[in-house]
């Protein structure tokens, strides 16, 4: 049994997965020209074609969590009626947070709103108060709860049937009540290999742009080059870090650097908040919550096809589907560690806990780099227009203890790349061993040594945009997906319970009849 689950991983969606991605990066390294080319020519047909599509989706994927939240169905737990969580709250809270979007929320933070400042999401001439209103209104949209939607959708889902019904954690096997539970063996390997190969190319993005940042921190501070060899350098010890996490297990390495990046986070916003603009922090990132939910449904399904602007398609629409296209893993990350939880319980944590965390960062952050720009003179939009990885180096750069700040700042850009590489090898291995919850540590380690290779293969050959491009193509039908399993999930959940639902409404003489 033990030779057998160590070997898990020697299955078809493995190899097939492995070789795809392999091909892609050889694409990137002899030819990053074309496969932008490639790339951008497919994501641009897409966002054209189905912008409205993601939009009405993710929409309708927020409505229909809320819905069930508070339904009768909201407090069934994701396991057995008497199972209790098995993480306390702030370190589920940190690991969610940890393995969603913190990395990504670190690196805009401060060049999201600062960006659309400069130019602005709507009619407005930019660098304007009212232009700043509406870059913290659309900041606080893109990284709110549609964003976290999707995370929850499929997170949930993967908990029910895993936990509730005892299936694979595989997102084919979350459609069983459509295809059935035989059969369709080639509907279920593109189901898997897809997410595994979203996962990839997310991943190995999101940790690129992140070394980016740390060296872009590291030239800003102590004027060390921005060169391939210092790139090189910094994935080398990445992937020394994540993978002697990945191989501490979830417990210890993921957990503890899940508690350590909130502490830390929440840590710095408290700093900027004490040491910032407080008062005009405080009160833009209350109008910017009220505006956010003023224009909630507005926002949702903000198109311009009077006008012909091309902003919604360039932000939101990426956003949704890069979201999306990371779904596979966050999700099955989630919904590993909440066994336990209700169904509201995990709807309204995952889905309003880390949202409110990011608008008070952007609040934060963002906020201090808008009144340093109105007020202050300064010129951070500037800065963020020349270098989006500087961005909040140079917000820093106004403070006192400026460099300490940025030192600590280097340092969460790490453990929450750690973390995010950390899980992804924990998830890539269950997605491609059958759907195990424990993958060996060697499935791990090869998932871990792949996406490093694929990041060096990347910043040499400078096929990083194209590759990320590419991970977004892959959203497309990972929204029809998302519609399917969100179907599948309520017919399951009104299926198992529609006999105790009868069962108490039929008097005690007719059910011994029917009995007997």
């Amino acid at each position: 049994m033990k030779n057998k689950t160590n070997l898990s991983f020697m299955n078809s969606t493995f190899w097939i997965s492995a070789i795809i991605v392999l091909l892609a990066v050889l694409w990137g390294a002899v030819n990053p020209a074309g496969l932008s080319k490639a790339a951008n020519a497919a994501y641009g047909f897409t966002t054209n074609m189905f912008g409205w599509f993601y939009l009405f989706a993710v929409l309708f994927i927020v409505v229909f969590l809320i819905g069930l939240a508070i339904s009768k169905y909201g407090s069934l737990k994701l396991g057995k009626d008497d199972e209790k969580p098995k993480y306390s709250f702030y370190a589920w809270i940190g690991m969610l947070f940890s393995t969603g979007f913190g990395a990504g929320l670190v690196f805009w933070g401060v060049a999201e709103p600062m960006s659309h400042f400069v130019n602005s999401p709507l009619v407005l001439e930019g660098k304007t108060p009212e232009a700043a209103r509406v870059a913290m209104q659309y900041s606080f949209f893109n990284w709110g709860i549609h964003q976290w939607s999707v995370f929850t959708i499929v997170g949930l889902v993967l908990a029910y049937f895993q936990f509730r019904k005892g299936e694979k954690g595989e997102i084919s096997t979350t459609l069983n009540p459509l295809i059935g539970k035989t059969g369709k063996r080639g509907i279920r390997k593109t189901i898997n290999i897809l997410a595994v190969i979203a996962t990839v190319m997310g991943v190995a993005t999101s940790l690129g742009m992140g070394i980016l940042q740390i060296n872009g921190g590291l030239d800003y501070l102590f004027s060390i080059p921005q060169n391939t060899p210092v790139l090189l350098t910094i994935t080398g010890i990445l992937l020394v870090m994540y993978l002697t996490s990945a191989v501490t297990g979830l417990d210890r390495g993921i957990k503890i650097l899940s508690i350590l990046n909130l502490s830390m986070a929440l840590g710095l916003v408290v700093i900027v908040l004490a040491l910032g603009p407080t008062t005009f922090i405080l009160e833009s990132f209350t109008v910017g919550i009220g505006d956010y939910i003023q224009n909630f449904f507005g926002m949702s399904l903000a198109l311009s096809p009077y006008q012909g602007s091309t902003w919604t398609k360039e932000w939101t629409v990426a956003y949704w589907a890069w979201v999306i296209s990371w779904s596979p893993f966050v999700g099955a990350f989630i919904a590993r560690i909440s066994k336990g939880r209700t169904i509201r319980e995990f709807i309204f944590g995952v889905l309003i806990v880390p949202p409110l965390i990011a608008t008070m960062w952007i609040g934060v952050f963002g906020g201090t780099a808008l009144h340093m720009d109105l007020f202050q003179g300064g010129n951070i939009s500037d800065a963020v227009q020349a270098d989006v990885t500087s961005a909040l180096f140079a917000t820093f750069g106004n403070f006192p203890m400026s460099t300490l700040l940025s030192v600590i700042f280097i340092l969460l850009i790490v453990t929450f790349l750690v973390t995010s590489a950390d899980s992804a090898t924990f998830i890539l291995g269950m997605m491609t061993s059958n759907g195990n919850p424990n993958p060996s540590t060697l499935v791990k380690v090869i998932w871990g040594v792949l996406m490093s290779a694929i990041v060096a293969v990347l910043i040499i050959s400078s096929g990083l945009q194209g590759l990320q491009t590419a991970s977004l193509v892959t959203a497309l039908p990972f929204t029809v997906i998302l519609l399917l399993i969100t179907y599948s999930l309520i017919k399951t959940i009104k299926e198992d319970h529609r006999p105790n639902i009868k069962s108490e409404s039929v008097p005690d003489f007719l059910r011994k009849r029917k009995a007997q």
